[in-house]
């Protein structure tokens, strides 16, 4: 296995997932989407599914422009469970005010990464006539939680005490096309230090945005989580490959799947293990981020067969 380029956390910096990343080890982080209900119990299940098999848990932000529980409330359900929650904070639904405000309150339930994002558009949500908010660009949040971390100042220019220490996250999409690096190196100049890609199964693809983004100094300037959704039906696959923007199913896995017929789940975690192995053989990628898309015993699975369970320990508390 090739060696990987492993970004120092600083050790006041994030909690267990920073620890991960900072101590060389290959991270592994899972997604848990709040219901559309007003019972946090489905939220700390979801999480209880998880504990021991992922080291944090990105807590979605009313996903596909849909209303659901907080991603605020929702980091306090999982922390409560045992995961890190690793809140995403879109710039879609709120002003400046309520991003810091955010920003202050997540950090206190437990949060102790964030996810910077513009948020899904809101036609294609089930409220397609609001109005975006989109206050600030997502680069002006990253700016404004590092200065909040770094500085303890506010977008407001005001100083706060016992600041939000945030290991900060922005999403890629390495295989779009056209690919434009400038919107990454934006993120990156204003302070993000985790990179949480697109699912990537195309791994000659990847490997080739790797490639160039190794020398333009990417992987020396943050920690970088390869998305990867485990297979588990041939209509599945074809759906993120004709449907998902930047998200490249090769033929090969598809046709795979569909002459499985009924043994189609077996055979996906097979081939999500396969690739799974691929990504970690990329030099200076630090992680895999495991979308689960709700079925914790399939991301569970995947963990153990790819050999990255148990979790690290030790050290890291």
């Amino acid at each position: 296995m090739s060696a990987r380029s492993a970004p120092a956390a600083v050790p006041s910096v994030g909690g267990r997932l920073a620890a991960v990343l900072g101590a060389g080890s290959f991270a592994v982080t899972g997604e848990i989407v709040p219901p559309r209900t007003a019972d946090g119990v489905v939220v700390t299940d979801h999480a209880r599914a998880l504990v021991g098999s992922i080291d944090a848990a990105n807590v979605t932000d009313n996903p596909t422009a849909s209303a659901h529980m907080s991603a605020v409330a929702g980091c306090a359900f999982v922390a409560g469970a045992g995961i890190e929650p690793t809140l995403q904070l879109t710039c879609r639904d709120r002003n400046r005010l309520a991003i810091t405000a955010d920003l202050l309150g997540a950090w206190a339930l437990g949060a102790r990464n964030v996810l910077c994002l513009s948020g899904d558009p809101m036609r294609v949500g089930d409220e397609p006539d609001a109005e975006s908010v989109n206050d600030v660009t997502v680069t002006d949040v990253v700016r404004s939680a590092r200065r909040l971390r770094d500085e303890g100042i506010t977008s407001a220019g005001l100083e706060i005490a016992d600041p939000p220490q945030y290991l900060i996250g922005v999403a890629e999409v390495p295989l779009a096309d056209p690919y434009d690096p400038a919107r990454l190196e934006q993120k990156l100049d204003a302070g993000a230090d985790l990179i949480f890609t697109q699912i990537a199964y195309d791994i000659e693809a990847l490997t080739a945005w790797a490639d160039g983004a190794r020398a333009r100094g990417v992987f020396e300037r943050a920690s970088v989580l390869v998305g990867l959704a485990p297979l588990r039906t041939v209509t599945g696959a074809r759906f993120m490959d004709e449907r998902l923007p930047g998200v490249r199913v090769p033929t090969a896995i598809i046709d795979a799947l569909e002459a499985a017929g009924d043994d189609a789940p077996r055979v996906g975690l097979d081939l999500t293990v396969e690739v799974l192995g691929q990504i970690r053989t990329i030099d200076g990628v630090s992680g895999v981020h495991l979308m689960g898309m709700g079925h914790d015993d399939t991301v569970r699975a995947v963990v153990d067969a790819a050999g990255l369970f148990p979790r690290p320990t030790g050290a890291l508390g």
